[in-house]
Parts: structure tokens; sequence; C-alpha cells
């Protein structure tokens, strides 16, 4: 009998994690087997992910909570968990019991469990697609209402032509320039150029 390991992820570093590894303790899995990432999905170059495979040994176990946790690209998770499989590696989905590949090693469990897991790879890759799809309509359409996004334009401070134009003239230099605008330096280079930009 090999090891047992968990993977979590969440798509970002402001989620939590909590739930994922409360549930891999809940199966007894040593904290020092749990890996995580809080990263996107989109693909496996993920440091939890990629040290978690280089663990992994005939005869292991890997738990993970859901299928979209694996991953949300959906020839890269079929791809993964075969290679996975192939090197005698078992998989178990918690909330998915038929993605289980210890019980069924016969032919008819094997096309049950892929024919499972190429639907819900499927599912998830096109909630990702979707959920990209709607973040670009709802920038669209806050662009259609005037909305900015980024950091506004810098002011320009009281003075700044007068002293541009000395300095561009020779007349001083560009540390008395920025000293007297009350400006850092790239601050000052920054606002030349959008100076600059709308002559």
């Amino acid at each position: 009998m090999g090891k047992q390991f968990f993977y979590a992820r969440v798509s970002s570093s402001d989620q939590n994690l909590d739930r994922q590894i409360d549930a891999a303790k809940g199966l007894g899995i040593d904290e020092r087997d749990i890996f995580t990432d809080k990263q996107s999905g989109k693909d496996f170059k993920r440091e939890g992910f990629v040290a978690l495979r280089r663990c992994l040994r005939a005869d292991d176990v890997l738990f993970v909570k859901s299928i979209d946790r694996l991953g949300r690209n959906y020839q890269e998770i079929v791809s993964v968990w075969q290679g996975i499989v192939s090197d005698g590696i078992d998989i178990v989905v918690l909330d998915m019991p038929l993605l289980d590949t210890r019980l069924h090693k016969d032919l008819l469990g094997t096309f049950i469990s892929d024919l499972v897991l190429q639907v819900l790879s499927f599912v998830s890759q096109q909630e990702r697609d979707n959920i990209r799809s709607r973040q670009a309509e709802g920038i669209q359409s806050a662009h259609k209402l005037g909305k900015k996004f980024g950091r506004p334009a810098a002011v320009l401070p009281s003075g700044f032509s007068s002293v541009y134009k000395d300095w561009k003239a020779g007349n001083r230099t560009a540390v008395s320039a920025f000293t007297e605008l009350g400006l850092k330096k790239p601050t000052f280079y920054k606002l030349v150029r959008q100076y600059e930009a709308r002559q």
C-alpha cells in the first residue's frame, strides 16, 4: 500500500483553502502530504502541483475535492489524469464517487470512469470559458458607459509648463526642475512624456 496525498487549489491568493484542507485532514492525510496552489487552473504549471507530481509513486492515492480543483483545461485534465493513472497511482474525486480509480478495475469500470471524467472536465473548461466571456462583456459594457480602468492620469502640478520650458531650453537641470515642482524623478519624467504627447 502506497501513501495518500491531497491536492487543493483556489484560483487566487485572496481565496481560502480551508474547506479543502479540512476534507484532507478528515481523511487522515498528513499535513506534509497536502499540496496546495493559489493559482488559476488554466494549466498545470503550478508550483504545488509540480511538487506533488514529483512525490507520487505507484500504489499511492491522490485525493481532490472536485475535478475543477485539479484544473479547468479540458484536454490537460484528461491528459494529466491518464498520465497519473498509467503510473499506477489511483485518483479519488471526493465530490464525484464515480471518479474513484480504486473501484471497478475492470473494463466497464474504467470506461465509466473515463466517460465521467471527460464530461466533468469538459464542463469545467466550459465554465472557465464562460467566466472569461462574461468578464470581457462586462469590461466592454463599462467602456461604453465611459468607465475608466487602471490608475488615473497624473495631474500636472502648478507651474509645470514654465518649469518644463526652462528645462527644455537648457536653463535649468532636471534635478532643479523636479525639486521645484515637488516631484520625484520618475514622476517628473512620466509627466514630461504625458505633457509632450499632448503638444
